[in-house]
């Protein structure tokens, strides 16, 4: 039986934001240097250079100092409630969808492989491209160069598929083959690998370095937990983004078969989501709240997430990148404590820095923020380097869809809406909130 639909609905006050001139002078921050590419695209998990065992001692300082620091970064004081002391993952960031401010986080700029959690670059990078309804007829050309293992949705040669299903197989199943399909459409791998590698220099994702665009394993491809939940927060400015990385269930069309009067029939199949705080799953109940993104899962990244939830009015982005535990659904239980932190912790903690804006908003150099360095280099209480611890311009207002058209999309959670960050005569919002339409808590 399929998981049953749930929605829900709330709505946030918005503060006004202040606007000021860009400083000229704002202070530039390092970013790692670029790997060299891999010449193959698909490359095997083998191909992939071992993580290091500690993080490096200089990291990018994009979104503030502290953030390029290895070790755990947060700021105590007093009523602000302690970090979950069992989380093991080599990288992750807790942090306010709307303000971009983030509460806390742990060697936040260690380049690590990204695994499928790359394929939100993927989608916010190709998402306006193409309407829903466009068609493609698969070749075999277009299933070329997946790499052996990879999650697969069950795209079929010389059938038809609309760009509302293979979106559907990206996001539910994190299925390679959409991501060939739509690639293929796209003027091929290399053109949708040089666009991401584009798209994310414009987010100022630095850290990240595209080589496959589905996030398989390839020598040099990297990204860090700052990048993903930047990725994610742009991502999520699209209504289209976030009604797919929302939907639990869907119909995706199978082969085409010859039923008993010999007529050609396309039978649809049921897909979940694999993104099980969204789920649910045996031990791991759905998390409160939770309205998306991505998960992965390779042989040289481990298991890595970002999700996005909502909770008492806040809303806040987790990635965590290779948790150590080897237990099931561990990526999930950790991100489920950091969560749980974060809403805690949310409006008690002095921020440790900030997730920046898009370049072109900033309208300033690599790395600077909207509000320089001051949210990054204030506060105190430092945590040492422990191991264990379609874009829609207008903001749209979410209400319940019900499955329509060939993919049988499932009901949406209404996220984020268009980005504030003003560039006129210079000016741009200090305070930037990213200002969210109603969201919804999952309810049969």
């Amino acid at each position: 039986m399929p998981a049953p639909k749930k929605t829900a609905r709330r709505s946030l006050l918005i503060a006004s934001a202040t606007l000021v001139s860009v400083s000229l002078t704002a202070p530039a921050a390092f970013a790692a240097p670029r790997p060299t590419p891999s010449s193959s695209p698909s490359s095997s998990p083998s191909s992939s250079p071992s993580p290091t065992v500690a993080p490096p001692a200089n990291m990018s300082t994009v979104g503030g100092t502290r953030l390029g620091r290895p070790g755990t970064q947060v700021n105590l004081a007093s009523g602000v409630p302690v970090l979950p002391k069992d989380v093991t993952a080599r990288s992750w960031i807790i942090a306010d969808a709307e303000s971009g401010e983030v509460l806390a986080a742990h060697n936040a700029h260690w380049r690590l492989a990204p695994a499928s959690t790359l394929k939100m670059l993927f989608a916010d990078t190709l998402l306006p491209k193409f309407p829903k309804t466009r068609t493609r007829k698969v070749a075999p050309s277009d299933l070329a160069g997946i790499g052996a293992g990879s999650s697969m949705v069950g795209i079929k040669e010389n059938e038809t598929y609309t760009v509302h299903d293979l979106w559907l197989g990206v996001f539910l199943r994190s299925g390679n083959d959409a991501v060939h399909v739509l690639s293929a459409m796209n003027q091929g791998v290399q053109n949708t690998v040089e666009e991401m590698n584009r798209h994310a220099e414009e987010l100022q994702a630095l850290d990240t370095h595209v080589v496959s665009p589905d996030g398989y394993d390839a020598a040099g491809q990297v990204s860090s937990a700052y990048d993903l939940t930047l990725i994610a927060r742009s991502g999520l400015q699209k209504k289209d983004f976030r009604e797919y990385c929302s939907t639990v269930t869907a119909k995706f069309p199978g082969a085409t078969t010859r039923n008993d009067k010999g007529e050609a029939v396309r039978e649809p199949f049921e897909i979940q989501n694999t993104n099980r705080l969204l789920t649910g799953d045996s031990g791991l109940s759905q998390y409160q709240g939770i309205a998306g993104v991505k998960n992965g899962n390779t042989t040289n990244a481990g298991a890595t997430f970002t999700g996005v939830a909502e909770q008492g009015g806040k809303v806040l982005l987790v990635t965590v990148m290779n948790p150590q535990k080897d237990a099931h659904n561990e990526v999930y239980k950790e991100t489920a404590q950091l969560f749980d932190w974060g809403f805690k912790a949310a409006g008690k903690v002095e921020p440790v820095g900030e997730l920046v804006p898009p370049r072109g908003a900033a309208g300033a150099r690599p790395g600077a923020t909207a509000s320089g360095e001051a949210n990054a280099a204030g506060g105190s209480g430092e945590a040492g380097g422990g191991a264990g611890a379609g874009g829609d311009s207008t903001r749209p207002v979410a209400s319940a869809t019900t499955p329509s058209g060939s993919g049988g999309m499932g009901t949406a959670l209404g996220i984020t809406a268009g980005l504030l960050a003003l560039l006129a005569g210079g000016a741009f919002l200090v305070k930037r909130r990213w200002p969210l339409p109603d969201l919804v808590r999952r309810r049969k």
